[in-house]
């Protein structure tokens, strides 16, 4: 090597370097809005995917959710009750039928 070289070397900078190894430089905000995409796009993909398959038809699911919710309370306070404590009413008391 000589000092010609050298001289080279010391008037490069990082995007020099960069370049010479076949790299570019990357931002923070590129890094993020490119996961960000990747993340929609699996979100709609694994929705479509759940359509796709869905064992039941969307109302069967909603209402056998519905009534999982329903039961939780009875359950809760069936347990509360086999424990010794005391339940007050709550707010969806008088919803449910």
């Amino acid at each position: 090597m000589d000092w010609k070289s050298l001289k080279k070397l010391r008037n490069m900078d990082r995007d020099d370097v960069l370049d010479m190894m076949g790299l570019e430089r990357s931002t923070p905000t590129g890094d993020f809005f490119t996961g960000l995409g990747l993340f929609a796009v699996g979100m709609l993909v694994g929705a479509g995917l759940g359509l796709l398959f869905a064992p039941k038809r969307g109302e069967e699911i909603r209402a056998q959710m519905g009534e999982a919710w329903r039961n939780r309370r009875e359950h809760a306070d069936e347990f509360a009750h086999q424990i010794g404590m005391e339940t007050s009413p709550g707010p969806t008391a008088g919803k449910m039928q």
